[in-house]
Formats: structure tokens, sequence, C-alpha cells
């Protein structure tokens, strides 16, 4: 064994997800043990988790965690070393990790600090005969991991921040200070002050000993005023300890060649037969490529530039299936489109994970005009398909597609389209390009089959964080 990671996070598929955070922890786990890394994943026991505790055994007890009584257990819970904080008081609750029937929770800083908290706690005393020798935490919910063990001067323990959407920065008052036991001297533009309050995801970013992004562009692009908000001069200067590692997907969950119309490199029969399927499940006529968005409905996302151009594609034969659901405009707009173009646009509002296996079967390619995109899932899962992704120039999109540019195309490397600035105009030149590749089957035929045969699995991206940590450690 090389070693032991303590992961901390708000969300671990196949527990609790709220987006692709979640799917990155639950993975790990099991990429890391391919590496010889012991991982364990630390959580809050949601309301829906609680049922996982008539299992587990108690290992650790906190008579006062932010306002009342707290417990740890742990237990092997669907192939996972899962590591349950039950602190009723905070997260027994109705709703999702971070919000109720009314609203986010008035106490989330208090939550996610009781959450950090416990990892210190856990790091510095282990549990059972087990201590981490790598605090790994996610995002601002487990920003103020790093920042209590530097404050606490726990030795041999070294901290990971990961960084999945800079967007959230785990803001809270000043005067929250003392409540989430924060040492004052540390109240200052170089440590967790953040624009006269606090950032528990500054906390990280200025204390942990090495700082993380899920792609090697997005850890560049932070440095910029245009991505970084707010926060590109802190990661700025710590260039010295900030890498990209791009994250990777479940090839057993996402296979062509499991689904129910299997298809694979060798025999793409089948993926002819699952667009015929999904043609016929939403009542499209497609003589072109059909496209589909499986997306939260935001303006990060770029689904605002749809209804720019999706009219001409759709006249010049393309299709779109739509599978998503967000900002209540951007819904409507959506199904706007799907109105003006009976047969050629549909649209699903919501979420479904096996019709989101049908769509990716069944189409021929994927948009993901993103804004911003600090990795992203879909277009890995478009490559895995054969799905060519059409996606903006920015993140992780950038490191995960191969443009059909004249040379890539000559090279036989292509694996998709790619598009920068993000707006209408290039938007629309790059489905142009896609109505164009598509009408040459013979080169389509090689640009979906160099798609599928790109490594998008967890392997190359374990072994980065396996090199990172055996680094820290020594």
């Amino acid at each position: 064994m090389q070693g032991r990671v303590l992961s901390v996070a708000s969300e671990c598929v196949p527990f609790i997800k709220t987006g692709g955070l979640a799917d990155v922890v639950g993975a790990l786990p099991a990429a890391m043990a391919a590496q010889g890394w012991d991982m364990r994943v630390l959580l809050p026991a949601y309301r829906p988790l609680r049922k996982y505790l008539a299992d587990m055994e108690p290992v650790w007890t906190e008579a006062d965690l932010f306002g009342g009584a707290a417990t740890v257990y742990f237990g092997l819970q669907d192939g996972v070393s899962l590591m349950l904080l039950d602190a009723p008081h905070l997260f027994d609750r109705e709703g999702g990790p971070y919000s109720g029937p009314y609203g986010d929770f008035w106490d989330n800083p208090q939550r996610f600090a009781a959450l950090s908290w416990m990892a210190a706690r856990l790091a510095q005393e282990g549990v059972g005969g087990w201590r981490p020798d790598v605090v790994h935490a996610h995002d601002w919910q487990a920003g103020l991991a790093p920042a209590y063990l530097r404050y606490a001067g726990v030795p041999g323990v070294k901290s990971v921040m990961t960084v999945h959407n800079i967007a959230f920065q785990g803001w809270a008052n000043a005067d929250l200070l003392h409540t989430l036991r924060l040492p004052v001297s540390e109240f200052h533009p170089g440590g967790f002050e953040y624009y006269g309050n606090l950032s528990s995801l500054k906390a990280g970013l200025v204390t942990a000993d090495w700082i993380t992004t899920v792609s090697p562009t997005y850890a560049r692009e932070l440095m910029r005023p245009a991505f970084g908000m707010g926060l590109q001069g802190v990661i700025a200067a710590r260039a010295a300890q900030v890498s990209g590692i791009l994250n990777g997907v479940d090839t057993d969950v996402w296979s062509p060649e499991h689904e129910e119309i299997a298809f694979g490199p060798g025999k793409m029969a089948g993926k002819a037969k699952a667009r015929e399927a999904l043609c016929q499940e939403f009542g499209l006529t497609v003589p072109g490529p059909l496209a589909i968005v499986v997306s939260r409905l935001t303006d990060q996302k770029g689904i605002d530039l749809l209804p720019e151009v999706i009219p001409a594609f759709a006249a010049a034969g393309g299709g779109l299936i739509v599978l998503g659901s967000g900002d209540h405009a951007l819904e409507g707009a959506v199904q706007a489109l799907a109105y003006a173009h009976p047969g050629r646009v549909a649209v699903k509002i919501g979420y479904s994970e096996p019709l989101s296996h049908r769509m990716f079967s069944g189409a021929d390619a994927v948009l993901v005009p993103s804004r911003f995109e600090p990795c992203g899932l879909t277009q890995m899962y478009g490559l895995r398909y054969g799905t060519l992704p059409v996606v903006a120039s920015t993140g992780g999109l950038a490191d995960t597609v191969i443009h059909a540019s004249p040379a890539a195309l000559a090279a036989g490397v292509a694996t998709g389209i790619s598009f920068h600035p993000t707006d209408a105009l290039a938007f629309g030149q790059a489905l142009a390009q896609l109505i164009g590749l598509y009408a040459d089957q013979k080169l389509w035929a090689i640009t979906q089959k160099n798609a599928m045969k790109h490594p998008v699995g967890w392997e190359t991206s374990a072994a980065a964080y396996a090199a990172l940590y055996q680094r820290l450690i020594g």
C-alpha cells in the first residue's frame, strides 16, 4: 500500500449527487486502489444516507460540533470505504445537500465547516489505527479542511485542494469568524478574508499544500480575471503549486458495448439501430446529423445560444433532442424551438439516466457550448459512444476534444469539433462544419472511431493523483 487518503466532499455517487462532483468523488476510491492507495470518503450523513448507519461502525464521537453532538461511522458501502458524519442538528433535514423547500439552508457555513473540522480531527488523531497521509478536499464545502489542518499545526499530514467549479466559493459573513473556529490572525487578504467577509474556498486555496483543478486548461484559465471570478490572484500567487488533472468517466457504466442496443468501434451497426429507435421515440425525421444536449439549462452552459443557431441547423437537415432543466426562461426557449421545428427538434425537461444512455447511443453529435467548463463529462460520454462532441474551446473541453481541422483530418486524429469564441456566430459555423462532415460518410466513420478509441477512463488521471500524493509525502 502506497499510502492513505481521506477524501472530503459534500457529494459522492452512488450516495448523494447534484452534479459532476459526485461522480468524481465516487470514482476516485476504486481508481486510487488500483494505484495502491487506500482512500476513504468522508460525507455528511444527510437524511437519505442515515439508512446506511445501521450497518456501519461508530468510530468517533464529538460532544459539540457546531451546536450539537456528532458521531462518525465507518463501513464499506457499495464498494466505497465510507465515513459518514452523523450530526442530526446539521444534516438530518428535508431537501438536498444545500437547500430545502424554502431555499438555501441559512447555516451552510456552519454545516460544511463541521465537515471540514471533522476531517482535520480525524487526520490529527487517526481512527482505529488508520490515519491519512493526505487529506484531499473537494470544492468550497471542504475548503476549511486544509485550513484547520494548517492552523492546528498537524504534523505528517499533507493536504490537496481540488477546485471543481470556482463559481461556488463558500462565502460567509465576517461575524461568523469565531463561530467557525477560525483564528482572527488569519483574517486578512493573504488569509481567508475575502472582500471583508470569509471564503472557505479561498481558505483552502491559501493553506493547502497543493491545488488541483479538473483540467490543465482550467488551471491556466483560473489565473485570468475572465475565469478566476475574483480568486485569480490567489491562484496565480500559488502557480508553482497548481496543476490540472483531468477527470475520467466510469467506463463500466458508460459502455456502448453493454447498452440495450449494443455496438462498438468494430461493430457500428448497433449505433444506426439506436439512432433509428431514438428518432422513433421522439417522433423525429432527421436526414442530417442528429445532435443532443444533455445539460443544466443555464447561461454558463451556453443554452441561450441554441435559439440563435438551431433554426439554420434544422433547415440544413440537422435535428436536436434536449434533455435537462434549469432556468425557466431557457426551458421555455428550447421548448419554443421544438414547437417551431416539429419533427426536427424535441425537448424533455428533467433528467433521466436511462434516457441519457439512449440519447448518447443513438445521437450523432453532442453539443456542449459552455462559456466555461472546468472539465466536463458530457463530451467524454460523447467520445465513448462515437457521438461526436461539438464544444466550446474552454477548460476540459479544449483538453479532451481534437478539433477536426484540415490538419487533424488529414492526419486521421480528429475526434470532434471545437469553436471559439463562445458566441452564436462561431457556434453556427461549428454546426455548419458538422453538417459537412456528416455528409462525408467515410471521413465521418474515421472520426467516430477516433473518438471511441480516445481514452476517457480514470487510469491516466489516477496515476497523476498517485504521483502527486507520493510527491507530497516524500
